[in-house]
């Protein structure tokens, strides 16, 4: 074994909040070094919509939208179900706008409102109805980054629109030829490939010390600090040494079966995440004595699987894992439900994603199984007509994960569930759609669920329509994730704390890895990524600037 490297600050991590952390501790005066175990960097916030959700942001204030700290408190709070730490929630608030700040005057951010994007619990105090808080990025320039261009992980699609262009940010999806040949042309992206490739700009001109393909093993203890890491890259063990702190930033542990069924509440079938999200991470921080918290949670997203649809190969330890996509627009468009396996349906289709996940692992004491997994998206042709399903467009040839038939029970049959109660289901929901309401369920009262709809209908027929017109057709629907939230503790500088609530001299965390600021909940669009840049600023800042305890 040799001694490779000696550096201030080791980050564990290149996504999000291993970038960020960077950057913030080289310009607070650190040599840094950053360790990516993939062949390519960026993880989930990469292949994510790259929406930000800071309260009283910079953009906010610049456009005279009233925010501020007292009212993001209590719109947390109201939602908290004891797994919130006041130190960590309160550090999130307060140096959240301070972050963006930051990174956009080191030119690594550039982020606009989308506008009228509402938070998820509107009926909760502090909450903002007209949107300010969610925050989308800017186009950015990838043949600034050079060779560096395709070591960002892209999950093999390359997204040249900014979200408020599409139907997820309210816009219609539909880019002028010409517009999208220049784009094409000079390789602008947008999205979480933005928010990555800026970041990584960033740090390459700093000369940021970027290492890929090279695994973190083990954490180095001396004398009751974490004085560096030992990794492995091209297959030789060697020891990095951190004279002033490392940082895990390694993502979560969602395509970790041992640790899910350890500590998740329910199912996690179908991730949405790379599959290098292997909680690696969360081992090193267990083997340092580490405590734990929200340990039960994640990201919880609907997911769907196309057949044949694989990760591509990004040096992860599972190759070939099947890709699941988000379901959001899906569920919330007319003339579709969604049901159990019973044929019944069991939630409000066009809730939140994150917290439809209670719905869906519901535990029935009687038959000894979640009854809600998988479920059922039915639409009818009135449907398939109008709008897409993933990347099947109206028109195009049915794959075979879309099942058709000519009416409900042989649908019904098709999918091994209840026919008669399938029949009564729709037949119920249909009384009342066709008049946009949903007394059982309220789909359709809330702004939210009505922002995925079809905007161009009034009021709840933005996403309440009968789903009566043969044929129909039907996806299977499991129980994803964009990441896991739940993790080391840490206190408000992003210092990870031992199982007694003490610091672990030397280690720092941020981002999926760690216990959530804002605990299980998913506050609005990009309610993951605000928590991680601010704490991947809050713990790069800490690790520079470390007192050798």
């Amino acid at each position: 074994m040799t001694n490779a490297l000696i550096t201030d600050v080791l980050i564990i991590g290149a996504g999000a909040a291993g970038l960020t952390a960077a950057l913030t501790a080289h310009e607070c005066g650190a040599t840094v070094t950053v360790i990516e175990k993939g062949a390519r960097l960026g993880g989930t916030a990469a292949i994510s919509g790259g929406i930000v959700w800071v309260p009283d942001n910079p953009q906010m204030k610049a456009k005279g939208i009233a925010d501020n700290r007292e009212d993001a408190l209590a719109y947390f709070r109201s939602l908290d179900h004891g797994e919130m730490s006041a130190d960590t929630l309160e550090a999130f608030v307060d140096e959240g706008s301070n972050a963006l700040e930051f990174l956009n005057e080191q030119g690594a951010l550039e982020l606009h409102i989308l506008d009228g994007y509402p938070d998820y619990y509107l009926d909760r105090p502090g909450a903002i109805t007209d949107g300010g808080r969610a925050l989308d990025n800017a186009l950015f320039d990838y043949s600034t980054l050079g060779d560096w261009a395709d070591k960002i992980y892209n999950g093999g699609d390359i997204v040249r629109m900014m979200l408020l262009e599409t139907p997820l940010g309210g816009g219609t999806g539909i880019i002028e030829p010409e517009e999208m040949q220049r784009r094409i042309d000079g390789d602008l992206r947008g999205w979480g490939q933005a928010l990555i490739g800026r970041l990584l700009k960033a740090c390459l001109d700093r000369d940021i010390e970027l290492l890929l393909e090279t695994s973190a093993r083990e954490l180095i203890n001396t004398e009751g600090r974490i004085t560096g890491v030992r990794v492995t890259k091209d297959g030789v063990d060697q020891t990095i040494s951190a004279e002033q702190g490392v940082v895990l930033a390694t993502g979560g542990f969602e395509w970790d079966e041992a640790l899910k069924s350890t500590f998740l509440r329910g199912p996690l079938t179908a991730p949405a995440s790379p599959p290098t999200n292997t909680g690696d991470g969360l081992k090193m921080a267990l083997s340092a004595g580490a405590g734990l918290g929200n340990m039960t949670s994640a990201w919880w997203i609907p997911t769907l699987s196309m057949s044949g649809s694989q990760w591509p190969e990004n040096g992860a330890p599972q190759k070939e894992a099947q890709r699941s996509l988000p379901v959001l627009i899906e569920r919330t468009l007319p003339h579709s439900l969604m049901v159990n396996r019973q044929g019944k349906r069991f939630c409000n289709e066009a809730n939140n994603y994150s917290a439809l996940a209670g719905a869906f692992q519901s535990f029935d004491p009687a038959t000894y199984d979640y009854h809600n997994l998988p479920a059922y998206l039915i639409m009818d042709s009135q449907y398939l007509a109008r709008y897409p399903i993933a990347s099947v467009m109206p028109g195009d040839p049915l794959p075979d994960w879309i099942v058709q038939a000519s009416d409900l029970p042989s649908l019904a049959n098709t999918l091994g569930i209840d026919a008669e109660q399938l029949e009564t289901t729709v037949s119920a929901f249909n009384t009342h759609a066709t008049n946009a309401e949903d007394p059982e369920f309220g789909r359709g009262e809330s702004t939210y669920d009505r922002f995925y709809g079809d905007r161009s209908r009034p009021g709840a027929a933005a996403t309440l329509g009968p789903v009566a017109v043969g044929p129909f057709y039907a996806v299977e629907i499991n129980m994803g994730a964009l990441g896991t939230n739940g993790g080391a503790k840490t206190n408000a500088t992003a210092q990870v704390l031992d199982v007694h609530g003490d610091v672990i001299p030397g280690l720092y965390g941020a981002g999926n890895v760690i216990s959530n600021p804002t605990g299980s909940v998913y506050a609005g669009a990009g309610g993951t990524l605000g928590p991680t840049l601010t704490f991947g600023y809050i713990a790069g800042k800490s690790a520079a600037q470390t007192e050798t305890v």
